[in-house]
């Protein structure tokens, strides 16, 4: 669906009552705009004498990162997917217990899926930003400002997206279940947040 609209459809649409997209597929997108700066800087590497040292690495960054902006921009769509069976578990009968049995299960599986695709979106933003930190060093010159742009989308990918995992895992009743998708979030948000903060200081170190 994402794909299939023009920024403006896909805006507009954010912009209005819909109940999706929202965060999630944001930052989701967020995360495939970096992954995409990612890629313009390796295609301005590639095939220069003056990084003929550095030529297979950045043909295995741009492999590596086609294939993330792919999952991260499918991801915006898997968000808006998952919240719809969610949002209809609020609204299940609870008056008898099997009813309320039922809609237990129901609501506990549908948060469950509902916070993987947000963790997913946050360490997919991290592996983007372990590419952005080579071609930060060893990318083309005259493209590190874009490395610095998508340092700091890939952040606001993982930030926002991690909101999007504890809000689900808030209301889920396997507590152990919902630290374990926490710590992973914020191990995840947390290197992310490091990470992005080193490249853009050393990109603006670059730029002044």
């Amino acid at each position: 669906m994402t794909e299939k609209q023009t920024i403006g459809q896909w805006l507009d649409t954010l912009a209005s009552k819909a109940p999706v997209p929202g965060g999630g597929g944001a930052s989701a997108l967020a995360g495939a705009l970096a992954a995409a700066l990612g890629r313009m800087v390796a295609n301005l590497t590639v095939g220069k004498k003056r990084y003929a040292d550095v030529e297979q690495e950045m043909q295995a960054a741009l492999a590596v990162l086609a294939a993330l902006q792919e999952e991260l921009s499918g991801l915006a769509d898997e968000d808006a997917r998952v919240f719809a069976p969610l949002a209809a578990a609020y609204g299940l009968p609870s008056q008898t217990e099997e009813e309320k049995a039922r809609k237990d299960k129901v609501m506990e599986e549908n948060l469950l899926a509902a916070s993987l695709v947000p963790l997913k979106i946050t360490e997919r933003a991290l592996e983007v930003l372990r590419l952005l930190e080579g071609l930060e060093e060893k990318g083309s010159r005259m493209a590190v400002s874009d490395v610095g742009v998508g340092a700091q989308m890939a952040r606001a990918a993982a930030a926002g997206a991690v909101m999007n995992v504890y809000i689900n895992t808030k209301s889920m009743k396997n507590r152990e279940q919902a630290e374990l998708l926490n710590a992973r979030a914020e191990a995840a948000v947390r290197e992310s947040e490091h990470l992005a903060d080193r490249i853009y200081g050393r990109v603006l170190e670059k730029l002044r």
